[in-house]
């Protein structure tokens, strides 16, 4: 009986609890302890009632005080209010519902505080039920946004039940101690083959090692770290060149990590481009007045051929907050605001391209989010954007979640976070996405005639779940000398074979000498490494539409002109079994054409080889008539014809063993000889 007895009075406690003061009888002999729990608390007031109030600043003291007297309702209020404005918002909600247990009359913003309490935790129908009774504070003039506030988050609970109740399969894992530190990491971005990841960083060691005033911590500096194995590398400060006294952060970067955007506090929020030189960053400088305006240009994303941005602002005209626009870099005309299908009246952020050109990722407090800023994905098709998917749940919380950059591959995405297994404040994670999970079966044998005492079966397999892929190749490796095995700081043109246009022009790095592009499916691309004083060295890479994610590295080396140097034209097609030109060859044969107008002296012997299936007379006399199909062009387009000369090899040259369809491809070619210059 004493048992139950005990519950009882325990529960009548509680349910009787009253707020204790800071007063003399609390503290009774403890004078010093009380004089110590006011002092922290005028010092946190100070913070708290400051305008604006600095919520952060005044937690410390607001907890010190709370140590020395736990039951005092209001002091556990404005605790739940300052974490409400921290980094660990969930923790404000033990401190709201102990301050309501000691008075609910402790302030007219209970239930409002207790709903976003209960909201950042996931509780999603006890944030409403809260929600639902909150009234607007004492001093309220605009009731009806208020009213339009309160029903804004009963419909991000709602969303919120939605998407927990269907979770996004994924890992989520702190990118580790080479990243992140016990200050605030965030922002990172990444290379499309993740072999290095930028980020901004508040940590001790800053470039001119001075703190914020008005936040308290240090001004931030943009870091890198390059992959290591299954790890990262330990962070480097890019130094005075790239980060300056004040707030420099990294907002984009090209998918080949030669190009940088950084976000800098100028006219009032201005974002500048910096390069790779080398291994050295060089100084980055403004962009122009068509991308920064005296708005607050905050994000910004390449696109794939580096010549258009997605830009984030809130400049005059938006459809409300910051919207996000696409806007060419060197172009004349003026950025262009996406529209209501991806702008809200609301706020967007953290905008960021896939390598494939044409899926944005991008953070809003509009669509189907379930509190603060959701990442969402959007794909660009038949002229417009698709309507905005969230990312779901455990990806997206009912906190802000914004700056999400995902690899080439689609494998992998990253972000930053405030989590339990942190290194002490925000870290960067990455997540890792599993895709659909497959169906159980549980029958795998179909009995066709279950009235036969041995029934006849046929074994059923499990539909296959497919794996989503990004419809992107990314091609990469370096540029050296044939000869010396230098690295070489070529420029790399992608063709449109069948435009016969070139559509984006890339570097290798002067330094290592390598290099990536990015290849969207749908496409007969031409490659085309050139450097002057070098022949020029193609490559074809025909992805059609849809083709799934592939990483070719392809290490190439130029070679000089000399006589008895052979290339390859990798971009001269013709009909199956002809001898007769295809348009998509125009691009290369104009190549070779201003190679020989460039150089008079020049004299080349054209030559057309085969695999070895099939006659091989028959094959000798095909590439042959190629090789003169080529010579024929080259004379139409007034070269010398006796700087020519043309030769059919058949299947007697192969570069390959004729043993794999891979080889055989290779076999198959048209190449040139240097034979006087």
């Amino acid at each position: 009986m004493h048992k139950y007895l005990l519950a009882f009075l325990l529960l009548s406690t509680a349910a009787h609890a009253q707020s204790v003061e800071f007063s003399k009888d609390r503290f009774g002999n403890n004078k010093d302890g009380l004089k110590t729990a006011l002092k922290e608390i005028k010092s946190g007031d100070e913070w708290y009632n400051s305008d604006p109030p600095r919520y952060e600043q005044a937690l410390p003291h607001y907890l010190e005080a709370q140590k020395l007297n736990p039951e005092n309702a209001e002091l556990n209020l404005k605790i739940g209010d300052c974490y409400l404005h921290s980094g660990f918002k969930p923790r404000a909600l033990a401190y709201l519902q102990k301050a309501y247990q000691l008075n609910s009359g402790v302030d007219p913003r209970i239930h409002y505080l207790l709903g976003r309490g209960l909201h950042l935790n996931g509780k999603w129908k006890e944030a409403m039920a809260e929600y639902k009774q909150a009234i607007p504070a004492t001093g309220t003039k605009n009731t009806s946004a208020f009213t339009q506030d309160i029903q804004k988050k009963l419909k991000e609970c709602e969303n919120g039940q939605k998407l927990a109740d269907k979770p996004t399969r994924v890992f989520i894992d702190n990118a580790g101690p080479g990243v992140n530190s016990p200050y605030p990491d965030y922002g990172p971005v990444i290379s499309a083959d993740e072999s290095v990841i930028l980020f901004t960083s508040r940590r001790q060691g800053s470039t001119g090692g001075e703190k914020d005033p008005e936040s308290g911590g240090f001004f931030e500096d943009v870091y890198q770290s390059n992959r290591e194995g299954e790890s990262w590398s330990a962070a480097r400060n890019l130094g005075e060149t790239v980060n300056s006294a004040g707030h420099d952060a990294t907002v984009g970067l090209a998918p080949d990590a030669q190009r940088m955007l950084v976000y800098v506090e100028d006219n009032g929020g201005d974002l500048n481009e910096a390069n790779l030189r080398g291994a050295t960053w060089a100084k980055p400088q403004r962009l122009g007045n068509r991308i920064n305006s005296k708005a607050h240009e905050s994000s910004a994303a390449y696109y794939p051929d580096g010549k258009s941005l997605l830009l984030v602002s809130d400049k005059p005209g938006g459809l409300g907050g910051r919207d996000i626009y696409k806007v060419e870099i060197d172009g004349r005309g003026p950025a262009v605001n996406l529209g209501p299908a991806i702008n809200t009246p609301y706020g967007e952020e953290g905008v960021f391209l896939h390598p494939d050109g044409k899926t944005m990722y991008f953070s809003s407090e509009g669509h189907s989010s379930m509190g603060g800023y959701d990442i969402f994905k959007s794909t660009f098709e038949n002229g417009k954007w698709s309507a905005p998917e969230n990312l779901g749940w455990p990806i997206n919380t009912p906190d802000d979640d914004v700056f999400f950059v995902i690899s080439a591959s689609g494998r992998h995405g990253y972000y930053s976070s405030f989590r339990d297994d942190g290194m002490g404040s925000k870290d960067i994670y990455q997540i890792t996405f599993l895709g659909p999970e497959k169906p159980p079966v549980l029958s795998q044998e179909d009995q066709l005639l279950a009235s036969r005492a041995l029934p006849v079966k046929e074994t059923l397999l499990a539909p296959p779940v497919p794996v989503a892929t990004s419809q992107v190749t990314i091609l990469k490796g370096t540029v050296t000398d044939a000869a010396t095995k230098q690295p070489v700081e070529a420029t790399i043109d992608v063709v449109d074979n069948s435009l016969n246009q070139t559509i984006a022009s890339f570097r290798a790095n002067a330094q290592s000498g390598r290099y990536l592009v990015s290849l969207p499916s749908g496409i007969n691309y031409g490659i085309v490494v050139r450097q002057e004083g070098y022949l020029f060295h193609s490559e074809n890479f025909d992805l059609p539409a849809g083709a799934a994610y592939s990483e070719v590295v392809k290490d190439i080396e130029l070679k000089k002109l000399d006589v008895g140097v052979k290339v390859v034209l990798n971009n001269i097609f013709f009909d199956f079994d002809k001898a007769s030109l295809r348009k998509e060859s125009t691009g290369e044969l104009t190549r070779l054409q201003a190679l020989l107008t460039e150089t008079p002296a020049l004299r080349l012997e054209i030559s057309g080889h085969t695999d070895n299936v099939g006659n091989a007379a028959y094959n000798k006399d095909l590439s042959q008539r190629r090789a003169k199909a080529v010579v024929d062009y080259l004379v139409g387009k007034g070269v010398s014809k006796d700087r020519l000369t043309f030769a059919g090899y058949g299947d007697t040259q192969p570069v390959a063993p004729n043993t794999t369809k891979g080889n055989r491809q290779k076999n198959r070619r048209t190449e040139f000889k240097v034979t006087g210059k």
